[in-house]
Formats: C-alpha cells, sequence, structure tokens
C-alpha cells in the first residue's frame, strides 16, 4: 500500500447520536499492526465522544437537556427525547407570546388551548417521562413540569371548568393569576440555577422563560391594582421574553436533532468559559501555547 496509514470513516453508530457528532478516522498503522484512533472536535461539539469506557461523562448539552455531565449514549436503547419536548414548548409558547404581545392585534388566547393540550401539554409530558427512562433527573423534572404548566394554562382557559367562577371581580382574577404565574417564575428560577455551569444556550432558554414569567406575573398584579395600561405593557413584555424562549427552545431542539450525518449545519451552543468543556478549551489552548 502507498501510505503507510489507511483513513477509514467510522460507522455513525460509534460517532454517537446529537448536535455535531464528531468527524472520527480510524488509522491502521500496517507496519506494526497497531491500531490508533484519532476523533476531531469542530470547535465547541457538545457532544464529542471519545468514549474510553463504561463511566465516562459528557459535558453539559441543551441538546440533552441536561445541564450536569451526562453518561455517553453511545449504547443508549432509547432516542434522545429532549428535543420532542423542546419543540413541543416552543411552538406552544411561540404562539401564545405572539398573542400576548398583540401580533396582528390579536389578544384572545383561544388559540393557544389546541397546542396547551396536544403538543405543549400532552406530548411535553409524555417527553418528560422518557426522560425518566434515560436517567435524566433535570430533563424528567423540567418537561414535565412544564407540560404540566400548559395543561393547566389550558384548564384556566377553558370556560367549562369555570376555574375563575369564583372570584367575582377582575381585580382578584387577575390577582390569582399572577399567583399561577409567580409560582411557574420560582419554578423556573431554580432550574436556571441549575444551567450556570452548562452552556450559553441552555442558560439563556431559562433565563428569557424565567423573565417571561415574571413580567406576566407583575403585568397581572398590575391590573389587579388597577394600572391596566402599565398591565398591558408588562403583559407585552412577557411576551417578547416568551418569543425569545421559543426560539431558544428550537435552537437547543435542533441542537439535538441535527449532526454531520442528517445536517450540512452544526450549530454552536458556547460553552461557559468555567464548565467542564470551557475548562478543557482552556487548559488544551495553554498547553498549546506554552
Amino acid at each position: 500500500m502507498a501510505s503507510n496509514e489507511l483513513h477509514q470513516e467510522v460507522p455513525a453508530a460509534e460517532k454517537g447520536i446529537g448536535a455535531g457528532a464528531p468527524a472520527a478516522t480510524t488509522g491502521v498503522n500496517n507496519t506494526n499492526g497497531l491500531t490508533a484512533t484519532q476523533r476531531y472536535d469542530y470547535g465547541g461539539n457538545p457532544l464529542y465522544h471519545a468514549h474510553s469506557g463504561p463511566d465516562e461523562r459528557l459535558p453539559a448539552f441543551g441538546g440533552e437537556f441536561q445541564p450536569g455531565l451526562y453518561k455517553s449514549i453511545q449504547h443508549r436503547k432509547f432516542a434522545n427525547p429532549a428535543p420532542l419536548g423542546l419543540s413541543a414548548f416552543a411552538l406552544t409558547t411561540f404562539v401564545l407570546s405572539l398573542v400576548n404581545v398583540g401580533a396582528r392585534d390579536i389578544t384572545a388566547q383561544n388559540i393557544a388551548l389546541s397546542l396547551a393540550y396536544g403538543y405543549g401539554g400532552l406530548v411535553q409530558l409524555l417527553a418528560g417521562m422518557w426522560e425518566m427512562a434515560v436517567g435524566n433527573t433535570f430533563g424528567a423534572t423540567a418537561l414535565s413540569s412544564y407540560g404540566g404548566f400548559w395543561i393547566s394554562f389550558a384548564i384556566v382557559l377553558t370556560p367549562g371548568f369555570d376555574v375563575l367562577g369564583d372570584y367575582t371581580t377582575d381585580a382578584d382574577k387577575a390577582s390569582v393569576l399572577g399567583f399561577f404565574l409567580i409560582g411557574w417564575f420560582i419554578f423556573t428560577f431554580i432550574l436556571l440555577l441549575c444551567t450556570l455551569r452548562s452552556t450559553v444556550m441552555f442558560f439563556l432558554l431559562f433565563l428569557t422563560l424565567d423573565l417571561a414569567f415574571l413580567m406576566l406575573a407583575c403585568g397581572e398584579f398590575a391590573k389587579s391594582n388597577g394600572a391596566t395600561s402599565s398591565g398591558t405593557k408588562l403583559g407585552q413584555a412577557g411576551g417578547v421574553f416568551g418569543l425569545l424562549a421559543a426560539f431558544l427552545a428550537w435552537y437547543n431542539a435542533f441542537a439535538g436533532i441535527a449532526d454531520s450525518s442528517n445536517s450540512f449545519f452544526i450549530i454552536p451552543v458556547f460553552h461557559f468559559p468555567w464548565s467542564e468543556k470551557g475548562r478543557e478549551a482552556r487548559a488544551k489552548s495553554e498547553r498549546e501555547t506554552a
């Protein structure tokens, strides 16, 4: 053979599933018969799989909805449920947020009911249950909870349930909706704290969602105090943050679906410099410049 090494493509099953699965080559040295594997990480690839043992942990990644180190998905029997849950959350949030910002002068939220029940509610709840099956506590808690949020929110909007019927004044109705939303703000803030060592895009998803809940809750409280104009503006601000959260959820979902086998576009997720991946990159850079 003309070359001392033979390079061949590693099968996709060995690359792993997820955003930017690395191109990998196996070099076979014909002189001594030894085999060496070289894997390439294309600039912050969150699913860089250099699997060396059953206990190997990979960096945090929003496409897996896992803010901490997680095990390689190389031998997982189930597909990654995170992109499904993220997509369900994103589309439902997108439509409701368009209503909240008053797009095309639409103010009634009824159009969001079908999505809140069927997609953002049921489908996201099922994705959360599958996160339990793959051992992702954070993903199971977050996706299942937000699935429950959409179902409960749809119940509030459904006239047949008459949830707000016992509250006789508009001020009381606004107050209890504020209670409902501020509780979700607190819950989302707890999840936000768990993303501080993961990736920028994962963190921004929960930051914008948290701000959306806060703005919407403050808007309801303002309405209950008689400041209708301020409440409307705060609700619109909540809609803007909701739109940002929706696009960020889609971004993380795409990062979890796309890899070199199915897409020409592998999007970056920007690991925090203090994260596991960021420290590895910094240490590598220091060694190269030394």
